[in-house]
This record gives structure tokens, sequence and C-alpha cells, in this order.
């Protein structure tokens, strides 16, 4: 498929339900499921004209990725944490005196 018919084919298969959603309204009246399917075919003329600025996957630059090592974590870091979900960690000391 050459570069962009896609979008071409997007916007002409919107443009075709448009027409057939308008014979729709004609024949039928602008009844609630009618205008609907005329609101929801505006959504898809924007969505349409949205992916007109869309390049190609294979065209966008990688994401850098981010080595984490694999060392020990200084263990300072989490002096005073308490873990999370399990509950506060509290020494002997602190539950004797009350402190929390």
């Amino acid at each position: 498929m050459p570069e962009g018919s896609e979008k071409a084919a997007l916007h002409h298969a919107v443009d075709q339900l448009a027409h057939a959603v308008d014979a729709m309204a004609r024949r039928y009246g602008r009844n609630k499921a009618v205008q609907r399917l005329v609101g929801d075919v505006e959504r898809l003329r924007l969505d349409a004209t949205d992916c007109d600025g869309l390049a190609p996957v294979g065209t966008v630059a990688p994401t850098a990725i981010e080595v984490v090592p694999d060392t020990p974590y200084d263990e300072s870091l989490w002096a005073g944490a308490d873990d999370e979900g399990v509950g506060g960690v509290r020494t002997s000391t602190e539950r004797q005196g009350g402190q929390r």
C-alpha cells in the first residue's frame, strides 16, 4: 500500500458513511438514532483529520533504555521508613516507650 493511502482510504470511508447517514436522515427523518449517527460521523471526521499528522510506527525513534544496576542500594535510603502495606516497623524500644 503506498504511503499515506491508508489515510486517504479512511477519509473516503468516512465520506461514504456520511453520505449513507444523510440518506437515512432524508428517508427516515432526524430521529434520535439518526442524530446519534450524525454525531458519530462528525467525531469520525475529526479523528480522521487528527490521524493526518501521524507518522508511521517504524519512523519513530525508540526511547532510551534506563539501565538499573544490580548492586545493592544504600541502606540509609530506607532509614526510618515503614513498609507500605505491612504496617509500621518499630523497634522494641519504641514500642515500650509508647512512641510511634
